[in-house]
């Protein structure tokens, strides 16, 4: 991959190596640092690659309010306490 040469304007800022990957994961719903890690990784090898990692976690649609509140809370998103299911979903996604 060919060094940026305005690293400033790349989609996720000058951290994200993959800024085309980057901005195509946030419109999956993934969340900033997960689309950078991804991004990253995938500039670091190939996207083939890293596409064949990962767990089986579920989406956060089929986690429960607890659940979800809990992640909250080991993430520190402020507000948390009076959001809904809805709410905590955008919320983590967008941490």
């Amino acid at each position: 991959m060919a060094k940026d040469k305005n690293p400033e304007k790349t989609p996720g800022g000058s951290s994200v190596k993959d800024g085309e990957l980057y901005e195509r994961l946030r419109e999956e719903g993934n969340s900033k640092s997960k689309s950078a890690a991804i991004a990253n990784a995938a500039a670091n090898s190939s996207r083939k690659e890293v596409g064949e990692k990962g767990g089986s976690a579920e989406s956060y649609d089929e986690w429960t309010k607890d659940e979800l509140y809990e992640r909250a809370q080991e993430l520190d998103i402020d507000g948390r306490s009076e959001m809904s299911k809805d709410e905590l979903i955008t919320a983590l996604r967008d941490n």
